[in-house]
């Protein structure tokens, strides 16, 4: 290797170039349609969240204050963590069984198998 020549290394890129902001679509679109508890079919799916099990209640059609308040009143009786994403409930743990009672009395109404 020779000891005159210098490299010419050029890092980084030029704004100006096309760079855009990646826009991923949602997993599920949220509809503005608010339903009452009577007329939901709600179903359960459970998830694997770090190696622990998450379970997902939904798709809730409320208004947002509403799920709020009943998301709270469900982790409060129900011990565990919780949140709410894209219209479905989700909550530490697999507690399907004890979830649906609590659900049941609010009037919300599962898909028959769930």
């Amino acid at each position: 290797m020779s000891r005159g020549k210098k490299l010419d290394f050029f890092i980084g890129a030029d704004i100006e170039d096309g760079w855009a902001e990646v826009q991923s679509p949602r997993k599920s679109k949220i509809s503005n349609e608010i339903l009452e508890p009577s007329k939901h079919q709600l179903f359960f799916s459970k998830e694997k969240r770090r190696g622990k099990t998450a379970t997902l209640v939904g798709e809730f059609k409320l208004k947002k204050d509403e799920v709020n308040s009943i998301l709270k009143s469900l982790k409060k009786q129900l011990g565990c963590g919780g949140t709410f994403k894209d219209g479905f409930m989700e909550f530490q743990g697999d507690i399907k069984d004890k979830i649906r009672p609590l659900l049941v009395e609010k009037n919300f109404k599962f898909k028959q198998k769930h």
